[in-house]
């Protein structure tokens, strides 16, 4: 096939994926996320996808490297440690956590977002685990008393219990 024709190809398949009547429909939430000082430091957009959500986030006023990122299970992020937010949001109990760990179900395990040197990081990232409003039988993250996500001081090393070595909970937004 010749890049001509390639290049045709290309741009008729994506020109049929930009149908508004073959589109998904994707519903949005959002949240405003904040330091333990109470500081607005960043936003998240979290958007439904057939079969998860893509979480766009942008954030400052972390230390440089690595930190992990969890959804968890309540709307709350009361300073200074943002331990209202409860745990990960999980289906079942007792909960393993970890990426790489083979008996894992902590849906509201993410992976790690790096900040730069300025103490900025940006990341978009995909979930299988979740949805909005619990389609195909995952945690809903608009439940009756919602749901936060959190950033933590430390890398998640996606295997150590229960939060993968994560450390304090560094920022927070109750997703809406």
């Amino acid at each position: 096939m010749t890049f001509a024709r390639l290049k045709r190809l290309a741009f008729v398949a994506g020109s049929i994926a930009l149908t508004p009547s073959l589109a998904f429909s994707a519903e949005t939430a959002t949240a405003s996320l904040t330091g333990t000082d109470g500081k607005t430091v960043g936003t998240a957009q979290i958007t439904e996808a057939p079969r998860g959500v893509v979480l766009h986030i942008e954030v400052s006023g972390l230390t440089p490297g690595w930190h992990g990122m969890h959804f968890h299970e309540k709307g709350n992020c009361s300073a200074p440690a943002f331990t209202s937010a409860g745990s990960h949001v999980h289906t079942t109990k007792p909960v393993t956590h970890g990426l790489l760990n083979a008996g894992e179900n902590d849906s509201g395990d993410l992976p790690n977002i790096f900040a730069g040197s300025d103490g900025t990081a940006k990341a978009e990232v995909y979930s299988t685990f979740v949805s909005l409003k619990g389609n195909d039988g995952r945690p809903a993250l608009l439940d009756a008393d919602g749901s936060s996500l959190v950033i933590h001081a430390s890398a998640d090393d996606y295997q150590s219990q229960p939060i993968g070595g994560s450390g304090l909970r560094v920022i927070c937004g109750v997703v809406r």
